[in-house]
């Protein structure tokens, strides 16, 4: 055996481990964060380490240069641990998760946005309302001459307050019952959950408790994690937080999760992932905030895409990736939190946005409704850019989904210097066409950038094209001071060079880098143009084009337009609508009414599976372009 150290965060996490364990792997066994988008496959070069002292059996890759390797960065997916060994976590590496930035409500925008869907769900003449209530009650003490027992005295004192033919007691309720009426002379609060004429006891506080009746909504991105604590009688917000998602160490992409949930105990690491180390501790850290015990959440919504589902719930995920891609199920009702290990009521019911196909879930139904597409008589879009791209076409007497695997780069994966959406990381960019400068903004607004994420790679790509620094195909055809070239003549960028922010290596963007974007630019594209082919349309009948997810919070919608992610239409018909998974969710949860319709809406929608229709590759590869090989679809680009 020997001793591996990980410095991360300021602290020292040590582990034991046999000669030969791969350091990535040890380092999940230690629950030490580092970011490996590729699922350790050596494709990305995100999980860079810093040799400290020991040896490591550890290759130089083409993401390490001479000069790093000689100053002892690695990557861990390739090392293997040979002695004891002492690395260093980088920042970059290391703060995916807790500094990720994520649309939950943390600025006025976002509340605006919140605020703005809740008035339009309520102006479809959808009512918010739910059954769960609380009710005050006061009885009479027992005596020799009234031996009625606790919960019979409790029934009847309700079925009077409430007018419920039945009454009924949870064990939860029934093991407090006697000591907190004898504690408070009989006068009790109830929180209470209707179903018909009858009416269930969850829980028995002393009367006066002005404790909520808390419920909490989970948005369960592949990348991120956003939630809200509210108050089921009233629907207001009681607390709000965001994490990264603690599977992304398993892989950026879903398949590679399920890949991981089929090896030995693999499911039951990725939901103890997502449940230990996202979820619950955003439940303890909003439940502190409110001031309340965690035992007093009632009831949860959760929306996450179809494999998000699934292994929240521990389930046997394989079949959702194979041939003929059949999950487990759609709907799911009736389920429980205490069988989740969540820490919340033990009678508090789970609610699942439902999925309407293997690759568009419940974040797209709930988002879906929330963009109130369906309400509308115009021809809408509605795209919700994540880890996955899933988009939603129709109106109010039609609506079709979709699904396209865009890869990893709109989350910084498979581009060099490419990061999640943390502090350091450029989230805007504009170049001056005569001199090839750059003007850049970074999440954080830190002195130095240290990586690109979504949003500004959209941004510097749009904006090459613009200068003529780059051609269609996203080759290099200027040269100046930030154009560079290597041995082998590929072109590269340089946003900020190393002798100026201190860094280890310069902050780039090369036409390796420029050509995966492409394709994942491509592939929303051509998921556009082939659903709205599909039905013997173009996107001449979009009426207004709403994007959402927590990519699309920063998006220049003209840049997007520019490089061809989006159609070319009237950009006034763009629109960013937030976190719509996260609101529909809300809504779910607190709209007994909005629940149904979300059900509804899901059964209605049409599924089209992409790779099944004849015309999307070729789509495809004519969207693999700058901004398209048919230039006819972008008359307002100047090429």
């Amino acid at each position: 055996m020997v001793s591996v150290t990980f410095k991360v965060n300021g602290r020292d996490v040590v582990i034991h481990a046999n000669e030969g364990d791969n350091l990535l792997t040890t380092a999940q066994r230690a629950n030490v964060a580092i970011d490996a988008p590729c699922s350790g496959n050596g494709a990305c070069g995100k999980c860079r380490v810093r040799l400290i002292s020991g040896e490591l059996d550890s290759p130089k890759t083409r993401h390490i240069t001479d000069e790093e390797y000689v100053m002892g960065w690695r990557l861990a997916c390739v090392s293997r641990v040979t002695n004891d060994v002492v690395v260093a976590v980088p920042d970059i590496a290391s703060a995916y998760r807790s500094r990720m930035k994520v649309a939950d409500l943390s600025s006025p925008k976002e509340l605006d946005i919140f605020n703005r869907t809740r008035a339009e769900i309520e102006a479809a003449g959808i009512a918010f309302g739910n059954n769960l209530s609380a009710a005050e009650v006061a009885m009479e003490a027992p005596s020799a001459d009234d031996t009625m027992p606790d919960n019979e005295r409790l029934a009847w004192a309700l079925e009077a307050a409430t007018g419920a033919a039945r009454v009924k007691l949870t064990f939860y309720a029934l093991n407090k019952l006697a000591r907190v009426l004898r504690e408070n002379d009989f006068r009790v609060r109830c929180v209470l959950e209707s179903e018909g004429d009858t009416v269930t006891v969850l829980d028995i506080l002393p009367a006066g408790d002005s404790t909520p009746v808390a419920g909490l909504v989970v948005d369960l991105g592949t990348t991120s994690v956003a939630a809200l604590l509210v108050n089921m009688e009233d629907g207001s917000v009681l607390a709000k937080a965001s994490t990264g998602n603690g599977q992304i160490r398993y892989g950026a992409d879903v398949i590679n999760r399920i890949i991981e949930s089929g090896r030995e105990n693999g499911s039951e690491r990725l939901q103890k992932a997502v449940i230990d180390e996202s979820i619950r501790p955003l439940v303890r850290e909003m439940c502190a905030t409110a001031g309340i015990d965690m035992k007093n959440v009632y009831r949860m919504c959760l929306a996450g895409n179809t494999t998000m589902n699934h292994l929240f719930l521990g389930l046997f995920s394989e079949p959702v990736r194979m041939d003929p891609y059949i999950p487990s199920f759609f709907h799911c009702d009736d389920l429980r939190t205490s069988s989740l290990r969540l820490g919340l009521h033990p009678d508090a019911k789970l609610i699942l946005a439902p999925n309407i196909g293997s690759y568009v879930g419940g974040d797209i139904t709930a988002g879906c409704f929330a963009s109130m597409l369906w309400n509308r008589e115009e021809m809408a879009l509605f795209i919700d850019l994540g880890t996955n791209g899933e988009l939603v076409f129709g109106n109010n007497e039609f609506l079709m989904s979709c699904a396209c695997s865009a890869g990893p780069a709109f989350e910084g994966g498979d581009i060099s210097c490419g990061m999640r959406a943390t502090d350091g990381a450029i989230d805007s960019m504009k170049i001056d066409p005569d001199t090839m400068e750059p003007t850049y903004t970074t999440i954080g607004n830190t002195e130095h950038p240290i990586g690109i994420c979504g949003s500004g790679i959209i941004d510097i790509i749009a904006e090459l094209f613009r200068a003529k620094i780059i051609n269609g195909k996203g080759k290099f055809s200027r040269e100046g001071r930030r154009v560079r070239f290597d041995e082998n003549g590929m072109g590269e960028y340089i946003i900020a060079f190393r002798e100026d922010t201190g860094a280890v290596k310069d902050v780039s963007i090369n036409e390796v880098d420029i050509d995966n974007f492409i394709r994942a630019k491509g592939a929303i594209f051509s998921a556009t143009m082939t659903m709205l082919g599909s039905m013997g349309m173009d996107p001449s009948v979009l009426g207004h084009v709403y994007v959402a997810g927590g990519i699309g919070s920063g998006i220049n919608m003209d840049n997007a337009v520019t490089i061809g992610m989006l159609p070319d239409i009237d950009r006034s018909c763009f629109s960013y609508i937030g976190n719509s998974s996260l609101s529909g969710a809300y809504a779910m949860l607190t709209s007994t009414q909005s629940r149904e319709k979300v059900d509804e809406l899901a059964t209605t929608m049409t599924y089209l599976e992409l790779s099944t229709e004849p015309g999307y590759m070729d789509s495809f590869v004519g969207a693999c372009f700058l901004p398209h090989t048919d230039s006819r679809l972008f008359p307002s680009v100047e090429v």
